[in-house]
């Protein structure tokens, strides 16, 4: 052991008792897993929310999709169906409602990883090889790699995840909650403007031939204007998915991966041994 060495021992001991200190009080006495596990909850009930708004505008937009004119006597008559027109926008609300569902799995894989983290069994094992590395690093300087290596693991999976949670929802209600709210309302609106089209369109099963050429002649000019209009407001309705599929990819697949990836970075400069240069 070189003078070097000797010389930052108090340091070295200092700095252990410190991450002793910050360990013990994380696991034991100011645990963040409670508030961590309620933004999580937070997050999945706007994923189911925002699901079953995709899945109502579906509904909606596949009857009026199979919306069709059928007035054909003895095959002779009117035949239309201008629903059709409908069908890239079903198609995208298809998608969107599928990438809604794997959000709502991802919020829920970190409620579990949560409760995994929190047991108190979970506490006991960091703290007890946090105690061996600290042992080890106060009475010879340096810890084995493996010891490192199962500690930067365990506080990973002890504090990573509650700390990430807190992180991804902070940033959620800083810079994403006004655009959420603004596109979750006009989804969970739109369905309201394609039914009452599809509802106008649908044939009376009561009407005879004569009768529906009669109710639809008169409106026939105006039917294909009638779905114009409904794509032309289905454009913003394209715009606000995407929006929001913009937003949860954000907080279930690229904040999550960076924020761990930034935990995963503190947690080996801490356990890191610190590099000696030889005086002179």
């Amino acid at each position: 052991m070189n003078s070097t060495t000797t010389s930052n021992r108090p340091l070295q001991r200092v700095y252990l008792l410190a991450v002793a200190l910050v360990v013990f009080l994380g696991c034991w006495v100011a645990p963040i897993d409670t508030p961590a596990r309620t933004q999580v909850e937070d997050g999945l009930k706007r994923a189911l929310t925002t699901f079953a708004a995709a899945r109502a505008l579906g509904a909606v937009v596949s009857v009026a999709q199979g919306t069709q004119v059928d007035a054909t006597p003895g095959g002779i008559g009117v035949s239309l169906a201008p629903g059709q027109a409908l069908k890239p926008l079903n198609e995208l609300i298809e998608q969107f409602a599928a990438i809604m569902l794997a959000a709502s799995v991802s919020f829920g894989i970190q409620l579990v990883l949560l409760k995994i983290g929190a047991h108190a069994w979970m506490s006991v094992l960091v703290c007890a090889v946090a105690l061996a590395w600290i042992a080890w690093r106060w009475h010879s300087g340096r810890s084995p790699r493996w010891l490192q290596s199962l500690l930067i693991g365990l506080l990973l999976v002890r504090f990573a995840v509650p700390l990430s949670a807190m992180a991804n929802e902070a940033l959620y209600r800083v810079f994403m909650a006004d655009e959420y709210q603004s596109a979750l309302a006009l989804i969970e609106k739109s369905p309201a403007a394609v039914v009452d089209t599809a509802q106008e369109a649908q044939p009376n099963a009561q009407e005879g031939w004569k009768e529906r050429i009669e109710r639809w002649l008169p409106k026939l000019p105006n039917l294909k204007a009638t779905y114009d209009q409904i794509i032309r407001s289905a454009s913003d309705w394209a715009e606000r998915i995407v929006k929001l599929i913009a937003l949860f990819a954000l907080q279930t697949v690229v904040l999550p991966i960076a924020l761990l990836w930034m935990a995963w970075r503190v947690a080996r400069a801490l356990v890191r041994e610190p590099v000696y240069r030889a005086a002179g």
